[in-house]
Order: C-alpha cells, then sequence, then structure tokens
C-alpha cells in the first residue's frame, strides 16, 4: 500500500454535476415519526455471546494488534504489519511514536496496566515535541495533543501534561499568525514558520476539545481563545442559507471551495466539536452555532434513496445538488445527530449504513448512493461506523446497536486480520479481500475502544458522562481508583 499522507486519509470524495435540491418544507418526509423496529436475530445472525465474552475476544484482537506493534515497529509512528516494518506518518525519518500515544489510554481502559506504564515511559523519555519539521496541525492537534492529554487524565502522570502543553505551544502560531484566526494547515514545530493557507473546515474547528481541556488544566486561555476565534470567523462567513463551504482561505477570509459537504470529509469534525464543545464547557454560543448549521444540514441536504437517509452535496449559496457522494468517515454523523438532540434522524442515518454492511461485511471507503456505486473500494480501518453504534447504544439502549457493533467486529477480525496484527484493505469488494500494508495510529485509539466499551462491564469509564475526541480519546469520564 502507498503511503498515507495527513490529507489522503481526509481527501475530498469527487463530485458530479446533478441538478435540483429539496426545499426546507420537505424535511418531513425526509425523516419518519420513528424508524422501524430491529429485525430479531435468525438463524445467519445467532444471537450474541454475553457481553463478558465479547469483551474478552475485543480484548484479545487488540492485544493481538498492539503485540504485532511492539515486535515490529516499537517507538515508531505506525506499523506495516504484512512486512513487519514501519510507517512515518508526519515527518519522513522522523517519529513522534503516533502508534503508542494513541493506544495509552485504550491500555489503561482495558486494564493493561504493564503496558500503559511501558508506553508512558516511552513517552516521557522520548517524545520530541521540537523536531525542525513542518507537521499537520490538524492531525497533530486530535492524535497527539489528545492522545497526551487522555494519558494525564486516566494515569494522573504530571509529565504526560507537560509534554502536552510544550507541543501546543509549538502549534499555536498556525493560530497566531492567521489575520482572520483561520489557522494555517501546517506549522514548523522548531521554527514556528507557518503554511498552508486553504483548510478544510476539520482542520478549522477540530481543536476546540484538545485545546480547551489544556485551558482548563492549566489557567492559561490563549488555547481555548485560539480554538474559539478560529470556529468564529467560520461561521460569520456562512450563506444566507446557514451553510458552510469546503474550504477557506487562512489569510483572506474567502472561501475557496462553495460545497456545503457535511457529513463527509474535509468538514466532518468541524460539526462534531461544536456539539462536544459545548457539551464539554458548557459554551451556549457553540450549542447554537451547532443547532443552526444542523437545522440547514438537515432540511437541505437530506435525501431519501430506496427508503434510506443520506446527505448530498450542494451550493452554500443556493442550495443546487452537485453530488451524491458519501464517505465512511461521515458515518460518525448517526450518532452526533443523536446526541445533538435528533434522534429519530440519527438512528434512520445509521440504518442506511447498516444495510451497506449487510452488502459488505466491511465498508467500501466511499460509495455513490444515488446509484448504489462503490466509488472507492478501499478500507483503511475506519472507525466511525462502530462510533455511532457506541453513541446510539449509550442514548438509547437498543441492543440492536450491540449486535451491529459485533458484526462490524467480526468482518475485521474474519477479513482484516493477519499474523502481525491488522491490516487496511485496498479492495473490500474482491474475494478474497486484496489487503494494503499498514495499522493506522488510529486504530489503536478507536475501533476495538467502542466495541469494548459497550460490552465490558469496565469501572475505569463513566459510560454516563463519559465523552470522547473525534480521535476516539476520552477527555472526560475516566475513573481513576
Amino acid at each position: 500500500m502507498q503511503s498515507l499522507s495527513p490529507a489522503a486519509l481526509r481527501a475530498r470524495l469527487p463530485r458530479r454535476a446533478v441538478l435540483g435540491a429539496t426545499s426546507a418544507t420537505a424535511l418531513a418526509a425526509l425523516l419518519p415519526s420513528r424508524p422501524a423496529a430491529a429485525a430479531p436475530p435468525s438463524a445467519d445472525r445467532p444471537p450474541l455471546p454475553s457481553d463478558a465474552e465479547v469483551a474478552r475476544q475485543v480484548r484479545a484482537e487488540f492485544l493481538h494488534s498492539w503485540e504485532g506493534y511492539r515486535r515490529s515497529a516499537w517507538g515508531y509512528d505506525e506499523l506495516r504489519p504484512l512486512s513487519a516494518g514501519h510507517h512515518d506518518f508526519y515527518l519522513s525519518g522522523r517519529t513522534f511514536g503516533l502508534s503508542i500515544v494513541e493506544a495509552l489510554d485504550t491500555l489503561w481502559v482495558m486494564e493493561q496496566d504493564r503496558e500503559v506504564k511501558r508506553a508512558a515511559d516511552w513517552i516521557e523519555h522520548h517524545f520530541d515535541p521540537a523536531q525542525d519539521g513542518e507537521v499537520h496541525v490538524f492531525e497533530t492537534v486530535i492524535r497527539l495533543v489528545g492522545g497526551l492529554l487522555a494519558g494525564h487524565l486516566c494515569t494522573g502522570r504530571p509529565r504526560l501534561l507537560t509534554r502536552c502543553r510544550e507541543l501546543t505551544d509549538r502549534l499555536l502560531p498556525a493560530f497566531t499568525a492567521s489575520p482572520t484566526g483561520i489557522p494555517y494547515i501546517r506549522v514548523n514545530l522548531r521554527t514556528g514558520a507557518v503554511s498552508g493557507t486553504t483548510p478544510p473546515l476539520a482542520e478549522v474547528g477540530t481543536n476546540i476539545l484538545e485545546f480547551g481541556l489544556l485551558s482548563q488544566l492549566t489557567g492559561d486561555d490563549r488555547y481555548y481563545d485560539a480554538a474559539k476565534r478560529a470556529y468564529r470567523a467560520v461561521l460569520e462567513r456562512r450563506s444566507a442559507l446557514d451553510l458552510l463551504g469546503t474550504s477557506i482561505d487562512t489569510e483572506t477570509g474567502r472561501w475557496v471551495d462553495t460545497t456545503s459537504c457535511a457529513p463527509n470529509p474535509p468538514v466532518d469534525s468541524f460539526y462534531e466539536y461544536l456539539w462536544a464543545g459545548a457539551e464539554l464547557f458548557g459554551d451556549s454560543e457553540l450549542r447554537g452555532w451547532y443547532r443552526l448549521l444542523t437545522d440547514a444540514v438537515l432540511n437541505i441536504q437530506g435525501e431519501r434513496r430506496h427508503g434510506r437517509l443520506w446527505f448530498r452535496q450542494v451550493d452554500q449559496e443556493t442550495g443546487a445538488v452537485v453530488g451524491h457522494g458519501q464517505s465512511e468517515l461521515g458515518a460518525f454523523y448517526a450518532g452526533l445527530l443523536g446526541k445533538g438532540g435528533n434522534l429519530t434522524a440519527g438512528e434512520d442515518y445509521y440504518r442506511s449504513w447498516t444495510a451497506l454492511l449487510d452488502r459488505h461485511p466491511v465498508l467500501p471507503e466511499a460509495v455513490d448512493f444515488a446509484d448504489g456505486r462503490v466509488t472507492s473500494p478501499r478500507n483503511d480501518l475506519r472507525p466511525e461506523y462502530v462510533n455511532s453504534s457506541f453513541d446510539l447504544w449509550r442514548l438509547t439502549g437498543d441492543a440492536v446497536y450491540k449486535r451491529t457493533a459485533y458484526r462490524y467486529f467480526q468482518g475485521l477480525r474474519n477479513h482484516l486480520r493477519v499474523p502481525g496484527g491488522y491490516t487496511v484493505a485496498d479492495d473490500v469488494t474482491a474475494a478474497p479481500m486484496r489487503l494494503g500494508d499498514l495499522t493506522p495510529g488510529y486504530w489503536f485509539a478507536e475501533n476495538l475502544k467502542y466495541v469494548y466499551l459497550m460490552f465490558a462491564r469496565t469501572r475505569r469509564f463513566d459510560r454516563r458522562r463519559g465523552l470522547l475526541s473525534t480521535e476516539g480519546k476520552i477527555l472526560r469520564g475516566a475513573v481513576r481508583a
């Protein structure tokens, strides 16, 4: 498999021009009053094992992949499990120990305390936040800043917070050097030099959880203020339809791409962090912005095909339809809609993805919902579908989400497990599936953590209050004895 750059991981779907648009008055037709009842287990879908047995299976698979990383790529960013090699995610020839940082709170919540100590010790002695090279700000915030914060909250080790603050201080020039408050895409950690002036929305707004929490823990408001300023700069530039484009110019504030493609990448987590920021910090302005934008997306972009709810791409100014692509990265939106007060829509959208899981036990990266075509047959070990399983189960307690999450887990175990761990797929539509050679760092932070927390009766996570970042980091709800 080719090396995956940060840009490639959040790459946009291709668009195709389509005429027509749905008016706001059509929303009632798009969203039924209640979803249909879930089908009971059948002969081809037997009852679930016990919760304890599923938790045991999930933990065993996580440790299988972790042992593969420890054996072949310890100290490096990411594992190549087929070739027993490693991949440098941020800087060629340099490492941040990305997978170690990503795994820390998952190891902790699974009570692997010896491995937690091993990982935290490596970070304290080897993690270098001042390397001379340009890093992608967005990927650094959600993975490294978030991972260090979660590690500190779970373990109580103060040096993890120190490392986190050192790193974040070196990212701040991407925000403070901007004349609009919209961050630059990249920053040199050693020199503070910034570059990249056309960030997509996810890269503008997906920082307020990590920065806000760091402000709370340190008493330094600079971090939260920078994140809030970036959000405000974008909201002030929304269209008359209350829609946002895809990418915006850091220095002028002008829209570079005027397509509203929510909940697809590369805008996805911009919306997620509005709700989560309001929830974590009690910020009513963020909550109001979330409600405003979500209402517009539901009204103008929601579309039914064959009884399923999807979200099309439209021009932010006119609402004209420009595409019907849907990325697995957008599957998180089902859970977000539920948490944000649109449970019926969230459950409905979740069933759209579940129907795709019926056809492909390992979800493809992207589809065109207008004609059912798979437009990207890859699977990069994405966690967004099971993230929504976790969110909707916590909201409703409905066992259907446990069943579908377990089916998702089985699909990965049956098809993407290799002797060296777990790997991405180049083509999930081939039989047998064609595999790549990479375990992305986020695998250790997300996929199996969501399933584990649904089934394990762990005392280390407060299911009622717990809040996870877009990268699956436990930012609220860690319970230390």
